[in-house]
Parts: C-alpha cells; sequence; structure tokens
C-alpha cells in the first residue's frame, strides 16, 4: 500500500487560495477542490491558484473535475504546472478514465452508481493509490433525493455502496477513504462516523470543515487501553501456535492482525505500511 495520507483529509475550494496554508495546518493533508467547491466562472481563477501555490506536496491532493466533463484537459494543464502528483479524480467511472491521467498518483472517487459498481476494476489499476465514496452523488446519479433517513442515518443503498468500495480498495491492497459528514455542526456524529470508518478498515475521512478534523483524528488514534491490550496480546503470541486463551478469549490469527493494525494506528492515526 503506498498511500501514506490520513487520517482527517481537508477539502478545501481551488478558488480561494488565502485558505489554502490555513487548510493545510488544519488537517493530516488538504485537497485542493477543481471541481464541485468551484463556481464554473471560477474555475480558471481556481486553476491558476492550483498552479501557483506551494504547499508540501507530500500531504496535498487535487480534486480534477470529471473525466467526461470539458474542464479535465485544463485540470491537467494547470496541476502540469504546479509539484502537486497526487489526485483525485471526480465521479470515476472504469480503468479507461484512469489512463487519461499518465503517471499520476491516483485517487478514484467513487460516486455514481457506474463508479461503485466498477470500484473493484477502479482499484485494480496500477496508477489507483485509493479508493474514496461519496454519497451525495451517488444517489443523485441514480434519480433519488438523499443518501439519509429522518434520523440521519445513511439508507441501505449508501451503506452498501461504502461497503462495496471498502472492500474493492481492500482486494487490491489499497487506501479507502471515508465520504465527508455533511453536517459541520454535528461533531459528535462525525466522530461516530470516523470511529466507524477506523473500525472498518477506512485509511482516512474526508472533511468539508476543518472543525471535523480533531474528531477523526481522535477516532482513528487508539484509545490507551486498545494499545496496551495490542500490546499485551502480541507479546503473548511471541512463540506460540495456532490458537491459544488470553485474558478470557480465544485469539487466533484474526485477533493478532487486529492487534497489528491497532499498533500501526499510531502517529497521526494514519495506519503504516511499514509497522
Amino acid at each position: 500500500m503506498s498511500f501514506s495520507m490520513g487520517p482527517a483529509l481537508l477539502f478545501c475550494p481551488g478558488d480561494r487560495p488565502d485558505r489554502f496554508a490555513k487548510a493545510a495546518d488544519r488537517a493530516d493533508a488538504v485537497i485542493l477542490d477543481l471541481e464541485d467547491a468551484v463556481a464554473l466562472d471560477a474555475k480558471s481563477a481556481a486553476r491558476e491558484a492550483v498552479a501557483e501555490s506551494r504547499l508540501d506536496p507530500a500531504r496535498t491532493i487535487v480534486r480534477l473535475n470529471a473525466a467526461g466533463t470539458e474542464h479535465l484537459t485544463a485540470d491537467l494543464d494547470a496541476l502540469a504546472r504546479s509539484s502537486y502528483r497526487t489526485v483525485m479524480l471526480a465521479k470515476t467511472e472504469s480503468r479507461d478514465e484512469i489512463d487519461l491521467l499518465g503517471d499520476l498518483d491516483i485517487i478514484a472517487l467513487c460516486e455514481t452508481a457506474k463508479g461503485v459498481v466498477n470500484a473493484q476494476q477502479i482499484a485494480a489499476h496500477d496508477r489507483v493509490v485509493a479508493l474514496m465514496w461519496g454519497a451525495e452523488d451517488l444517489i443523485a446519479s441514480m434519480g433519488g433525493t438523499s443518501s439519509r433517513d429522518e434520523s440521519g442515518a445513511y439508507r441501505a443503498v449508501a451503506i452498501h455502496a461504502r461497503s462495496r468500495v471498502l472492500l474493492a480498495a481492500a482486494a487490491a491492497d489499497k487506501a479507502a477513504i471515508d465520504a465527508i459528514c455533511t453536517d459541520i455542526a454535528d461533531l459528535v456524529g462525525c466522530h461516530a462516523e470516523a470511529d466507524d470508518a477506523a473500525a472498518s478498515g477506512f485509511w482516512a475521512k474526508a472533511a468539508i470543515h476543518p472543525a471535523h478534523s480533531a474528531p477523526i483524528r481522535a477516532a482513528f488514534a487508539p484509545s490507551d487501553d486498545l494499545l496496551d491490550w495490542a500490546r499485551r496480546v502480541l507479546r503473548e503470541a511471541e512463540g506460540r501456535g495456532g490458537v491459544f486463551p488470553f485474558e478470557g478469549r480465544m485469539v487466533d490469527e484474526p485477533v493478532l492482525t487486529h492487534a497489528r493494525s491497532i499498533l500501526a494506528r499510531t502517529g497521526n492515526g494514519a495506519i503504516s505500511p511499514d509497522q
């Protein structure tokens, strides 16, 4: 797995260069957005702002407009004048679209019905380093009106899409990024979504407001008790083979794998492939 940004990835409108550095400071990586966050009449200015910016390339992602739009070529021309080489392709729907992007590192944003259905083939592409899913565009692509029910919980089709993208990424040994929490004021809900994302195997979660960085980071960082358990069970496993009892629980290789994943989520909460 070659993707190392995370766990809090913050979107920032490409036409607001005054916010670029602030966004980078408030998150583990910033996503400079040339797509949905930018109005049609501001896209040229946004491209220039991104091309002229000087953020850390190792912590910067540029979201490009979808392959089927008239904007992608201009986006790529602007990107070529920058030092950024990790991009997010909006509304990715096929492997052929990935081929249009050359030797860039690509986060495929599967946010249409076709993109979700083709997630496994997309994830297998050599240039894809991560997959992300998106709820609102997905529902819109199917003629729906809302990804969530009256209680605020995701509808069944959104949960299915989330799981499908996560499984496709994992099967290809790629990172998976969870969708944004749209309610800016709901920090508790954001933490709950991020906690589930981390426990389910997502690498990171995207955000549209800097206030969400803290709950995302907190959710992805394992508690002291959990870290202590992981260290203890892995020490107990040294020299043992097969299944063994530990603190009232039978431990086998999947449990040890969970423990290793917990220890790997140290640092800024991101999983390091070297740990």
